[in-house]
């Protein structure tokens, strides 16, 4: 396909999270970053360059771009999944600021340079004498890589063992490959995972949550709290994933199949219930949704709002709202959309958020016939794209006055207009938005 178009973003994007499957980092950043060669503000190609930076385990600078993505697309939930994850990660590795107290000490700004020093030299060797032991450690301890690998540490203690059968290892497969060749493969492969997942959560990041979950409780009681915990964690992440990757059918089953599971539990059991209720109502909807089930979707995210008003939940609120918009317009009632965006907008958190929400609103206007309503609301849309800076929601915002004004048979105007929006066009850069805008 590359062949055929040189260049093209989206395929770009689909062979980098090939290369990531395979755990082929390098090609998958090299693909992700040419992606943002081609557009700069491309999501697909931010959220892509920031998985695969978290995955080579630079949670620094992944989350970099998660927040770039969420700046230029607050509508995309992912990228705001991948900033948990992010902080979440540095935070095992750095620990948390609020745990480090200063204690104010007399003439502590006039240390001596010579004792500053002193004091550096001395960091950097308990640090290196850290080191050392931290890698006698990994090497002595198969009890930490125990509970680095979890279920894992089997097949990496099957393959080791295999490593001793000498006539085995000297053995090659139909294709002609060397057994010894498949199963070092296997165990370097294990080895790269245990380093990553070591540095994603370290072990006195491990040490500590065990401590915090020992805490007042005994410990079988714990246990199955955690488990619930992690039960929940992984089903919330695979329907996302389904979602994702067009599922929609299978993401909407197992959400009501976790639905289900979580009105068997109590409050004591998940803290947060009502928010995962809602979360789960949100995702049934977008299932919904890309079914082509608009009732049904308009349904559960009534439902989502319901359950985050209840419970005084803002975010949810404004998620829920944005979402029923979106359904109405979908289906062609554009005052009802108008209705939940206009109710979304003291809840909006950023000029960003405005800019698309009062452009939503303005074309629903304009699709209802009342031009003045979806100039005003253009004319919104453009100050807060302009107090943003962003040069995309600029010129849909230019796009919807001009056409607006075109309705009020306010030509002059309407072709200044659309000549603000060609010159944010070629800024974009957008062949297909100049195009429409010539025409």
């Amino acid at each position: 396909a590359l062949k055929l178009r040189e260049g093209d973003k989206h395929c770009l994007i689909t062979r980098s999270k090939c290369f990531l499957k395979l755990g082929d980092t390098a090609n998958s950043l090299k693909d992700a970053e040419a992606s943002l060669q081609i557009d700069k503000t491309f999501p697909e190609g931010l959220y892509q360059k920031a998985e695969t930076l978290y995955t080579m385990g630079d949670f620094e600078f992944a989350l970099v771009f998660y927040h770039r993505g969420r700046r230029l697309r607050p509508d995309i939930h992912k990228f705001q999944l991948g900033i948990n994850k992010a902080e979440e990660a540095i935070v095992n590795c750095l620990g948390n600021p609020s745990a480090v107290k200063l204690e104010k000490t007399e003439e502590l700004c006039f240390v001596s340079r010579q004792a500053e020093l002193r004091s550096r030299k001395d960091k950097q060797q308990q640090q290196n004498k850290q080191t050392k032991d931290q890698k006698r450690t990994k090497k002595q301890s198969p009890k930490t890589e125990q509970q680095l690998l979890g279920q894992l540490y089997a097949d990496k203690a099957y393959l080791e063992k295999l490593l001793k059968d000498e006539d085995l290892m000297q053995s090659s497969t139909r294709q002609g490959i060397k057994v010894m060749d498949l199963v070092l493969d296997g165990i370097s492969y294990l080895n790269h995972r245990r380093d990553f997942w070591q540095q994603q959560k370290p072990m006195y990041a491990r040490v500590y949550e065990r401590k915090l979950l020992q805490q007042g409780r005994k410990q079988d009681k714990k246990r199955k709290l955690s488990d619930i915990s992690r039960s929940i964690a992984k089903d919330m992440e695979d329907i996302e994933l389904c979602l994702a990757r067009g599922s929609a059918e299978e993401s909407c089953r197992k959400a009501e199949r976790l639905l289900r599971k979580l009105q068997g539990w109590t409050e004591e059991e998940v803290p947060n219930k009502n928010e995962l209720i809602g979360n789960l109502h949100n995702c049934i909807g977008n299932a919904h949704l890309a079914m082509g089930q608009m009732e049904a979707a308009l349904h559960s995210h009534k439902m989502d709002l319901d359950f985050a008003r209840k419970n005084d939940l803002t975010d949810a609120v404004s998620r829920a709202l944005d979402n029923i918009g979106h359904v109405h317009a979908r289906m062609g009632r554009f005052q009802q959309a108008i209705n939940a965006w206009e109710e979304k907008i003291p809840l909006a958190e950023s000029s960003l958020e405005k800019a698309w929400l009062f452009h939503e609103i303005g074309r629903c206007y304009l699709e209802l016939d009342k031009a003045d309503e979806a100039q005003d609301y253009g004319q919104k849309s453009l100050q807060s794209a302009d107090e943003e800076g962003d040069v995309e929601w600029q010129l849909h915002a230019t796009v919807l006055v001009a056409q607006a004004q075109v309705k009020l048979k306010d030509y002059r105007s309407a072709i200044m207009n659309f000549e603000r929006a060609l010159e944010k066009a070629k800024l974009v850069p957008s062949e297909a938005a100049q195009n429409g805008i010539i025409a």
